[in-house]
């Protein structure tokens, strides 16, 4: 079974919209595929349990069909910083508790189980100093980062990508999220961060006013078939 986690530069940069589009694109290439979402914050009550929009998005883009609850295993109603909500609730969060919802996602065998991460790079799981970036490096699993376009993103992305690389993780590579279609000199900015970012665009995703609209949202290079054609561990 391969893996691959998807990071951002930051909150609210599109993660899971590029997570459904990697999803459908591989499904499409006849790759058995599961998202997984370990953590969110931000869930509304149903008659099934607490459920998140993103998990959700996840869960239907995959072509395994897999649980709720092994899809996104922990989750928290309000809307903030999960190790926050977790110590509200009495129910702080440790790697161990990661690591034994990882184990379970596996059990399904997927060709590929993509990781959608929380928030940015170094989020907090506890105030022990642990981060769900340490669960990455202790399953040694390769990184893709998503990079929000907007103003601050050429700071956000190479900060972030330095930070991955310094836990000595593979960022196979990144992905351009087109946030709007107003951003002041975009092209530009696409143009620094490939001369900047070391590691390769895997694919740029256009801004999209309806993105039930994913089709043609996704614009990959050659670096993406190099990237899923290798060895995601």
């Amino acid at each position: 079974m391969k893996s691959v986690f998807i990071s951002g530069t930051d909150t609210d940069v599109g993660k899971t919209f590029v997570s459904r589009l990697l999803l459908q694109k591989l499904n499409k290439r006849g790759k058995r595929t599961i998202g997984f979402k370990p953590i969110s914050a931000g869930c509304i009550e149903t008659a099934d349990g607490l459920r998140n929009d993103d998990a959700l998005i996840l869960q239907s883009a995959s072509l395994i069909d897999a649980e709720y609850q092994h899809v996104n295993p922990i989750a928290f109603k309000p809307a903030i910083a999960p190790h926050i909500a977790a110590e509200e609730i009495n129910q702080p969060l440790s790697l161990g508790d990661l690591q034994s919802h990882y184990e379970q996602i596996k059990q399904y065998n997927a060709d590929l189980t993509l990781i959608e991460g929380a928030g940015g790079w170094r989020l907090p799981i506890n105030n022990r100093g642990q981060f769900l970036s340490d669960f990455v490096i202790q399953n040694q699993i390769p990184v893709i980062l998503v990079v929000g376009m907007r103003l601050g993103c050429l700071n956000h992305a190479l900060l972030t990508h330095q930070a991955i690389e310094n836990d000595q993780l593979d960022c196979v590579g990144w992905i351009a999220n087109q946030l709007s279609c107003d951003m002041p000199y975009y092209e530009e900015n696409l143009a620094a961060l490939n001369k900047l970012l070391p590691a390769p665009m895997l694919a740029e995703v256009k801004f999209n006013s309806k993105p039930e609209n994913t089709e043609s949202s996704m614009l990959s290079t050659d670096a993406f078939d190099i990237a899923f054609d290798g060895s995601f561990s």
